[in-house]
């Protein structure tokens, strides 16, 4: 795939929202997987999990708008959600699309883990996408831009718009694709960037990220971070199960 050519060609957005952040314990509530762009009309493809017994924090609750309630009534069984949302990624991804999601490793991590939990062949082992990151992207093209980079943040300094509201899984994936072209558009060493390169690249530059961030939490806080990071994957602890 020639270096220019990827914000010409579609982008598979990808989002979940889930009853926590702890990706060794998060499971995913809703999900949308999303072709956009390329000069194609926008497909989506939606899920919402009855989570298999597990419960819904209300914290969590507060954020997405599902209740363990909602979930339980309007879901369908976790592992049947949780393996046709691997299959539409392998499917769109298989020809060289992109995986586009905001802070991949958390959400990626996330479907990778339930994949195990309930017996699912994961993605990486159908396929091998390239993943964009429009936060990793967006810390290495502006490092020094004081402020949020959360996705709505993002998207209104990108001039992206967030229809229907931030924290529903469709329109977080489409922001998230808007996001990542827009900083393709403005950014020649991103937009025709070799996009298997891209991808390596965004493995150096969120390890940097990262590091740097734990760096300042320790310096500024006191607070010692340790736990694993990876991008697009986290790796799973030591000796886990499923």
């Amino acid at each position: 795939m020639k270096a220019f050519t990827w914000t010409r060609r579609p982008l598979i957005g990808f989002d979940l929202e889930t009853t926590g952040v702890d990706v060794e314990t998060a499971r995913i509530v809703t999900a949308a997987v999303v072709r956009w762009g390329g000069g194609m009309p926008t497909e989506a493809q939606n899920w919402i999990s009855d989570l298999d017994g597990a419960e819904i924090p209300a914290a969590a609750a507060d954020i997405h708008g599902y209740s363990t309630q909602r979930a339980r009534l309007e879901g369908r069984p976790a592992g049947e959600v949780v393996a046709e949302i691997t299959a539409a990624l392998a499917e769109l991804t298989k020809g060289g699309w992109p995986v586009v999601a905001m802070c991949a490793q958390f959400d990626l991590t996330i479907l990778w883990r339930e994949c195990v939990r309930y017996g699912v062949l994961p993605l990486w082992e159908r396929v091998t996408p390239v993943v964009l990151d429009p936060r990793v992207l967006d810390k290495e093209v502006d490092q020094f831009r004081k402020g949020s980079r959360r996705l709505v943040d993002l998207c209104h300094h990108y001039g992206v718009k967030l229809e229907g509201g931030a924290h529903n899984s469709e329109v977080d994936a489409k922001a998230a694709c808007g996001v990542v072209w827009k900083i393709g558009q403005r950014h020649q060493r991103i937009g025709q960037a070799d996009i298997g390169r891209l991808h390596a690249n965004q493995v150096d530059w969120a390890q940097k990220q990262d590091e740097s961030f734990r760096e300042y939490q320790a310096r500024t806080y006191g607070q010692v971070d340790d736990s694993p990071f990876g991008w697009p994957l986290i790796p799973a602890p030591s000796g886990a199960g499923s």
